[in-house]
């Protein structure tokens, strides 16, 4: 899991366009994108979104990520979120995965924490840039802050050598400090030293097999031991800021990260000791089931059935003489639910909160059985409580688990980024400068690569006056939107608006990015040089013990 936005190499591939807000409102049209890779490294095809962690760095169509990874669109909470910073609010991070509860946690003044990793294998650009800003506003909001350097990961998936990972780690390090992170209230750490990290690591691998990365990352016979166990050590970087007490924790990362975010959720979740549902009777019922039998229970009567309680025999009889064309199962479902209702019998359906034992040990699970208040049923396997809601059950299984020795995991969140164009016009490449400007690139590089992109104006400024330019395709705006404008939303919006509207030319627009992009690297180089004693005083190790 790396919150990069990464430079990659491709044979082939069209503009991608960032779709910037410009008003805080309405988004721009129009979006186009370079192929995406499945995870075998394929060429996928025009029609298909895939996400690989260590290949194409680009996605052909946003909209597709929320209908098929049920990525959720971020415009739906930004209204919960306080002091919005300026990505979410232009739309630049696009996407979330379960956000609500950090955006709770920042309203309320709760716990909460954020953390990103770099893969160091190159110079830090202004990709790398979205994330910094992003770690550094959730530190800003009171969450606790970290950032990693994930050097194995770059030494296993990458190759790159001990001694190349530190001279890279510390660039990163250095603008990351000199963007505004504190790192007396946040930690730094890489990867290879840490310790409990490993530790964790090597505990989440036994709930991890070989199936289920080769499913997740087309892993096969020739994957590298060592890059299957990166991905372990990913995983519990993730985890990682809630060894000392479960809070919610947000990793920001690009879309192409999302594998690794799923994997992590499930992780979590395998972590448990207890698992709570809702439930209907002493016996489970897998989720379809669930809602079959929670409809009729909400629709029957036990006076129907001359009893004084509904029965299992009850919903299983009225069940049976429902169509299923009008029933929202399939047959082997309802097949399986008929069954295990007519065994139960004259047992009585009656909703309840079900703590179902999953890793806990005797000890936590007779200290569950003491916690739960009111009404209960003691199983082999499970404990069902009678007068807790759901919330309520949750809180006090993760409460019981930490007390007895567990972690009481939360599953993390995300929010995602969109990628940056190259300012050559397809996506962004390590192997062509002029594609994409370094954080450590001389101010005056700086300023000729941008004068040099690729816009989105028309053929003469004649038709441009008369049709206005296409933003929405422009890499230049792309940079104002990104970077240039700062929190100047008034300004993000005017250049967006002189330039549809014809009044902005493209020299013009170039000619005052590059001057910002300038004097932005003159800026950020100097503040670099100001944080190296705060880098040397910070608890990381700039050199790893592994180099020889």
């Amino acid at each position: 899991m790396t919150g990069d936005d990464p430079l990659e190499e491709s044979e082939s591939g069209e503009p991608t366009t960032a779709e910037p807000r410009t008003d805080g409102g309405e988004r721009s049209a129009g979006s186009r994108s370079s192929s995406e890779l499945r995870s075998d490294g394929g060429a996928a095809g025009a029609d298909d979104v895939a996400l690989d962690p260590w290949g194409s760095s680009s996605v052909s169509d946003y909209r597709k990520l929320f209908e098929e990874f049920g990525i959720e669109e971020f415009d739906e909470i930004l209204e919960e979120v306080p002091n919005p910073h300026y990505l979410m609010r232009r739309g630049v991070i696009f996407g979330h995965r379960d956000y609500r509860p950090v955006a709770e946690a920042l309203q309320n003044d709760e716990p909460a924490a954020v953390l990103s990793g770099f893969m160091p294998t190159g110079d830090p650009h202004i990709g790398h840039k979205l994330v910094f800003d992003e770690i550094i506003w959730h530190q800003q909001q009171g969450a606790d802050a970290y950032a990693l350097i994930a050097d194995l990961e770059a030494n296993s998936a990458r190759g790159m050598s001990w001694a190349e990972i530190d001279d890279h780690a510390r660039d990163y390090l250095l603008s990351l400090l000199a963007l505004g992170f504190d790192p007396e209230e946040g930690e730094l750490y890489r990867q290879s030293t840490n310790r409990e990290l490993q530790d964790l690591a090597f505990e989440l691998g036994a709930d991890a097999n070989f199936s289920e990365f080769q499913a997740i990352y087309g892993f096969d016979g020739e994957t590298d031991v060592s890059h299957m166990q990166s991905v372990v050590t990913q995983m519990a970087d993730i985890l990682y800021p809630q060894l000392e007490e479960p809070k919610p924790t947000v990793i920001p990362v690009g879309p192409d990260q999302d594998p690794h975010v799923r994997l992590a959720r499930d992780l979590a979740e395998r972590m448990r000791f207890f698992k709570v549902s809702e439930a209907y009777a002493s016996f489970e019922l897998e989720p379809e089931e669930r809602a079959l039998v929670a409809e009729f229970y909400a629709d029957l009567e036990p006076a129907d059935f001359d009893d004084d309680q509904l029965r299992c025999v009850h919903v299983a009889e009225a069940i049976e003489e429902t169509p299923l064309s009008e029933l929202a199962v399939d047959a082997d479902t309802l097949s399986s639910v008929l069954t295990k209702l007519e065994e139960a019998g004259m047992e009585p359906i009656r909703p309840r909160t079900r703590f179902f034992d999953r890793r806990a040990t005797d000890e936590a699970f007779d200290a569950l059985i003491d916690a739960v208040e009111g009404e209960k049923r003691v199983y082999e396997n499970h404990v069902d409580a009678f007068d807790l809601d759901r919330a309520a059950a949750e809180e006090l299984a993760r409460e019981v688990e930490v007390d007895n020795g567990g972690y009481g995991f939360q599953p993390p969140s995300s929010i995602y980024h969109r990628f940056m164009t190259g300012l050559t016009g397809g996506k962004m490449s390590s192997s062509i400068p002029a594609s994409h400007i370094s954080l450590l690139d001389d101010p005056e590089d700086g300023y000729d690569k941008v004068k040099a992109a690729t816009t989105g104006g028309r053929e003469t400024a004649e038709e441009q006056r008369e049709k206005g330019g296409k933003a929405d395709e422009c890499p230049v705006y792309e940079l104002y939107a990104y970077l240039l404008s700062g929190d100047d939303d008034e300004f993000a919006k005017r250049v967006y608006d002189e330039c549809v509207d014809g009044e902005r030319l493209c020299g013009d627009c170039k000619e005052q990015a590059a001057q910002l992009m300038k004097e932005f690297l003159e800026d950020h180089q100097e503040k670099r040089e100001e944080v190296e004693d705060l880098l040397e005083d910070a608890d990381i190790e700039l050199e790893s013990p592994r180099r020889r």
